[in-house]
């Protein structure tokens, strides 16, 4: 009878009773009413796969290839695994532990005790036992809740960190691949450039062994030869440099990259449009934040929890006996139930001090939040300037080079004419030159920065994305090592 009613008791206070802690409540944020440039007229694409706008397959399978094997992206989906055995952890405190013991022992005890001389016929004993027994910690004070509440979250901002990985590594690919066709595109010039004036320089070094020019002209021409000479080997060493960083990013060893179209071939996609509450729901990053702001939370009512006792009902049963073959008897079972409550008195300031920390940590981690959010605007709204900016750099940029080859066109004339001389031709060329490399950058920094503005929206595509990445099955270490072997043999 007494135990029903400690039963009901606990029963009536598990159900009632508190958690401990703050529950969380989401800060307020400080949104701007709009960004510095609008794009109200443009297609909103910032859901889409973006990247398949620029209209080269090259660059998608690309992609599709660091989704599949970047090493990140595969760390990041195993770190969810973790978190997600550690919610299962948390939560077992839920459920009563179940657990069995079985022991069997023989004995012999000594003949010199205070007893007396023992017979020989009883020294010997035999012990059989076989038990279950239950343990379950009751979760008055929401301890357990919190626990699993943190845990939840942690799993949700592992999620988001995974998410981020594959905004930054898509994002990565695509402005190293539209800079590698950048710098592809400088080193065609820098060729052409070094051939043409190849030929000029031989021209002039014969007209010089004909007496015609003198050696400074000569000099002057094989100054420039050298010039555009300097700048093909170095820009073939950005560029196996680039496809170096590039293979890795694809999960590969260092080599050479598939090319696709030409930086003048890709189509400028248009720009997406977004406002403030949209990035909120959309980066990955802002909710990864906001999901360890939820643990840090949690985490006060867990150190808070400290102070209360911790209740546990305690139940034992199994059969004993001294013969095996009597151990399943009726006569041999036994039982016990208890209840435990174990609580502090003193602590010497521990617990106050576990408490402070874990508070100080979820004020950090607040002021994480924020500060995350505050960056997301500045990226996004830095991404929409350069846009803009850079659109608007390109179209003088390509009015400069039209006219600095009207230049060179007349320079040339007027060398022919006689009417100057080749140090005026020299010049038209040299600047245009330096204005056709710095197109190209030109050109580059535009779908950069729109690629920027893409990471900076966020966007639904990452889910998408990350669909892509979890079809892909984590490789047997086993059968890869074979594998590996047979190509070393091969």
């Amino acid at each position: 009878m007494k135990l029903r009613v400690l039963i009901v008791c606990v029963a009536i206070a598990w159900f009632t009773g508190c958690t401990v802690g703050p529950d969380y409540v989401k800060p307020e944020i400080d949104t701007p009413e709009a960004w510095r440039y609008e794009y109200k007229d443009s297609a909103d694409i910032v859901n889409t796969i973006w990247w398949r706008q620029f209209d080269d397959p090259v660059l998608d399978q690309l992609i599709q290839t660091a989704l599949e094997n970047n090493k990140d992206v595969r760390i990041a989906a195993a770190r969810v695994e973790e978190f997600a055995a550690r919610v299962d952890i948390a939560r077992a405190g839920f459920y009563p532990q179940i657990g069995y013991d079985a022991n069997t022992s023989r004995n012999q005890s000594s003949q010199e005790t205070s007893a007396g001389t023992v017979p020989d016929n009883v020294r010997i004993s035999n012990n059989f036992q076989a038990s279950l027994n239950v343990g379950w910690e009751l979760d008055i004070w929401g301890k357990i809740r919190r626990l699993t509440e943190a845990a939840r979250a942690d799993l949700l901002a592992a999620e988001e960190g995974r998410r981020t990985v594959i905004l930054t590594l898509v994002t990565s690919v695509a402005t190293s691949y539209v800079e590698l066709r950048n710098l592809d595109k400088q080193l065609e010039i820098a060729k052409r450039t070094l051939e043409s004036r190849k030929q000029t320089l031989n021209l002039f070094e014969l007209k010089f062994k004909g007496g015609v020019i003198s050696q400074l002209e000569v000099a002057q021409i094989q100054s420039e030869y050298e010039q555009a000479a300097v700048r093909v080997p170095a820009t073939e060493r950005q560029i196996a440099l680039l496809e170096n960083s590039l293979a890795v990013l694809l999960g590969q060893n260092p080599g050479p990259i598939p090319r696709g179209k030409t930086i003048d071939e890709l189509i400028l996609p248009q720009i997406p449009q977004g406002i403030p509450s949209d990035v909120l729901e959309r980066r990955p990053d802002i909710r990864r934040a906001e999901q360890n702001l939820i643990a840090a939370n949690a985490s006060i009512g867990v150190a808070r929890s400290q102070y209360y006792p911790s209740i546990s009902l305690t139940g034992l049963f199994g059969y004993a006996s001294n013969e095996l073959s009597n151990l399943a008897q009726q006569s041999a079972n036994f039982w016990g139930l208890g209840a435990d409550a174990l609580g502090p008195i003193f602590t010497g300031g521990r617990i106050s001090g576990e408490v402070r920390v874990s508070e100080a940590i979820q004020r950090q981690t607040l002021i994480t939040y924020l500060q995350t959010i505050q960056t997301v605007f500045r990226e996004v709204d830095d991404a929409l300037v350069s846009v803009q900016k850079t659109r608007q750099e390109l179209e003088a940029q390509g009015r400069r080079v039209a006219a600095l080859q009207e230049y060179a066109r007349f320079a040339n004339i007027r060398f022919d004419e006689g009417q100057v001389s080749y140090i005026e031709v020299l010049d038209s060329e040299r600047r245009l030159f330096e204005a056709e490399l710095q197109f190209t950058q030109n050109q580059s920094d535009v779908y950069t920065s729109l690629v920027s503005t893409y990471k900076a929206m966020g966007g639904g595509w990452i889910t998408e994305a990350e669909e892509r990445a979890n079809q892909v099955d984590f490789p047997d270490p086993e059968k890869a090592g074979k594998s590996t072997a047979t190509s070393t043999t091969q």
